[in-house]
């Protein structure tokens, strides 16, 4: 069996979570997309070249919308901000990886990254095809969930409310896997801690950006007696 074959095999099971959120929430997205009487090509192009999760939901009305490029570019910066964090965090693990680095990037969800970050590849396997497949397996579960609804859409009219539940569901479950996988709960703690007086001092509109930088900075601070602590 080649070194790819098995990094695939050892990558698929950690992902069946993303599988079950991705479809659902990807269909809803293709369902949204059919209802507003774009194609079933452009939602499947949207997924593949943009994948971008919420943004696609607000892309929707952008595609609507008379054009105004800084506007969107404005829009898709404060709503995906959170990435710039999520890729800094990734530099040492994402070194050494080659030609499959430019993907790696690209396919950083939030679920990829929280995958990538919490597990790590069984004895035997690379763990450069590792993240890869990870990282390919989810893009393409989220292709399929769009194609799914796409198809269903055209097909079939109903009330999809409270759907997007889905995608927050599947943050529970991937929490609690890595709570359970971890001895030492210090930097979960502190995001929860940031995270929630961000929300009370900010709002709920505007609390992610300043949640993530006191997070970096929290944790840069007290990155040695963390480590410290883990290792002990």
């Amino acid at each position: 069996m080649g070194v790819k074959t098995r990094a695939l095999k050892a990558a698929f099971p950690y992902t069946i979570p993303v599988l079950t959120g991705y479809i659902f929430l990807g269909a809803a997205y293709g369902i949204l997309m059919n209802s507003k009487g774009y194609s079933l090509g452009l939602t499947v192009l949207m997924s593949i070249i943009t994948y971008a999760g919420s943004m696609q939901f607000v892309a929707v009305n952008l595609l609507a919308a008379a054009f105004n490029p800084l506007y969107a570019f404005l829009l898709t910066l404060m709503i995906n901000a959170r990435h710039l964090f999520y890729g800094i965090s990734m530099l040492n693990r994402f070194s050494g990886t080659g030609k499959k680095k430019m993907y790696l990037v690209f396919g950083l969800t939030d679920e990829t990254f929280s995958l990538l970050c919490s597990t790590e590849p069984p004895r035997g396997i690379d763990r450069n095809w590792f993240m890869f497949f990870v990282t390919l397996l989810d893009h393409l579960y989220w292709i399929t969930g769009s194609i799914l609804g796409g198809v269903v859409g055209a097909m079939v009219s109903f009330n999809t409310k409270g759907i997007d539940f889905v995608m927050t569901a599947l943050f529970v479950v991937i929490l609690t896997n890595q709570w359970k996988s971890q001895k030492h709960h210090s930097p979960a703690i502190i995001g929860i801690g940031v995270t929630a007086a961000c929300l009370f001092f900010f709002g709920s509109i505007h609390f992610m950006i300043p949640s993530m930088v006191m997070i970096v900075v929290i944790l840069t601070l007290f990155k040695a007696p963390i480590e410290r602590k883990v290792a002990e």
